[in-house]
């Protein structure tokens, strides 16, 4: 009887730690779905004797993004960020002149805030790399920007818990995005586009 009852506590004991196991390993993922405004900044466009103006603008506009969240802790987590090739209307000295699509994913390190219930708020930082695509579709031809550019991503935003899985999302993101700009193969000038990233959208974790 004594070696029954011993068998049995292993076996709750063990049955115990298997589960502790099991939720600590689960909700490792998360993928949320966002619709995100995009603000160019248009800060600076250096040295640009384009059509008799100095300034390059990008206009802005709204686009569909989705990221892919793994945890490595309740705390830490990675965040890849991914859309699909966006349009990107180019003005020069306010009027269109042209169109370039441009595919910016970005890889983002973070830290998420616990034991505040529902409330999930979190920080991000990470490398953005953008692609662009019909570079050369300025001022008919005469005028095109980098193929790609490097640069530094910020983040904070935050989860609210609907239920165990399903989650609301605010998330706001900086992006350093500076290219150089080109005609006929001479660099002419710079245009830092640096964009905020305003987005609302949905999670699911599991």
């Amino acid at each position: 009887m004594h070696n029954i009852l011993k068998l049995t506590a292993l076996t709750v004991a063990l049955c115990s730690s298997l589960s502790a196991f099991a939720q600590q390993a689960e909700g490792n993922w998360m993928v949320r779905g966002r619709a995100v405004y995009l603000d160019y900044h248009n800060g600076q466009s250096e040295g640009l004797p384009i059509g008799g103006t100095t300034k390059i603008e990008a206009d802005n506009l709204w686009i569909p993004e989705v990221d892919i969240t793994y945890f490595f802790t309740k705390n830490f987590a990675a965040e890849l960020v991914l859309t699909y090739p966006q349009k990107v209307d180019i003005d020069v000295g306010g009027v269109k002149s042209g169109t370039i699509k441009a595919l910016p994913p970005s890889l983002l390190l973070q830290y998420h805030f616990t034991d505040l219930g529902a409330f999930k708020p979190y920080v991000g930082a990470g490398l953005n790399y953008t692609v662009f695509y019909n570079r050369n579709n300025i001022l008919n031809g005469a005028a095109e920007v980098d193929r790609s550019s490097f640069g530094l991503t910020g983040q904070i935003g935050f989860d609210y818990a609907l239920n165990k899985n399903w989650f609301l999302n605010l998330d706001v993101k900086y992006v350093q995005m500076n290219t150089d700009v080109k005609v006929n193969g001479a660099k002419v000038g710079k245009v830092d586009l640096d964009p905020m990233l305003y987005g609302i959208g949905v999670g699911y974790r599991f």
